[in-house]
């Protein structure tokens, strides 16, 4: 099993834009991608992130995943309708294996 997370920094006074949007982002990939995210904000730490969170049976699924999402263009439009909502260069992903 494999866990993917995004998580970027929300900009100041936007996190209930950048919380909507999270929830926008997942609605539209579970319905045209059949991909399941979580949407997660930290209670320690700087609270002013958000997460992204889903689980794939293994790294190939994953990457046709990701591929499929790249050349989706209605996808990449509300992925850049976002862009005032977080703190540019704040996006970092992992890729964890569940053991």
């Amino acid at each position: 099993m494999i866990v993917f997370t995004r998580t970027a920094s929300i900009a100041p006074g936007k996190t209930v834009g950048a919380i909507g949007f999270a929830h926008q982002v997942a609605a539209y990939l579970k319905a045209s991608a059949g991909i399941e995210l979580e949407v997660l904000m930290p209670i320690g730490g700087n609270p002013n992130r958000i997460t992204w969170s889903g689980r794939y049976p293994n790294l190939a699924e994953f990457e046709e995943r990701q591929l499929k999402m790249a050349a989706d263009e209605k996808y990449m439009h509300l992925v850049a309708s976002g862009h005032d909502l977080f703190i540019s260069g704040s996006v970092f992903d992992s890729i964890w294996r569940v053991i």
